[in-house]
């Protein structure tokens, strides 16, 4: 198993967080599926103010580049990506078109 985390950012309006906060409540079922698919096996994301923080466990033969392609490619992930952007906002560390930005370990107690 693999772990990467990563962060996010909300726009500021509580309205649009309680909205996004919903809609995570349960998730399109065809977003569930490709994320099962790629070979994550845990995904979990916590918020704090804007800030959000995404814990993503995957199969060791996990590949970013195998997921994005398979992203690209699919309209129906695409539409939410556009949907979810309407309510995230880049770090402002971010590259251009970047969205969750992955984060560096710096300490494990195992």
């Amino acid at each position: 198993m693999k772990r990467y985390c990563f962060a996010l950012d909300l726009k500021d309006d509580e309205a649009s967080i309680a909205e996004y906060e919903k809609i995570h409540e349960n998730i399109w079922p065809e977003i569930r599926e490709t994320i099962v698919v790629a070979g994550i096996t845990d995904m979990q994301i916590y918020r704090i103010g804007t800030r959000m923080f995404m814990i993503m466990d995957t199969k060791d033969d996990f590949s970013f580049e195998a997921k994005s392609k398979a992203d690209a490619e699919n309209p129906i992930v695409q539409k939410w990506e556009n949907f979810m952007w309407t309510f995230q906002q880049a770090l402002p560390m971010a590259k251009p078109g970047e969205k969750w930005v992955m984060m560096k370990q710096i300490f494990g107690l195992v």
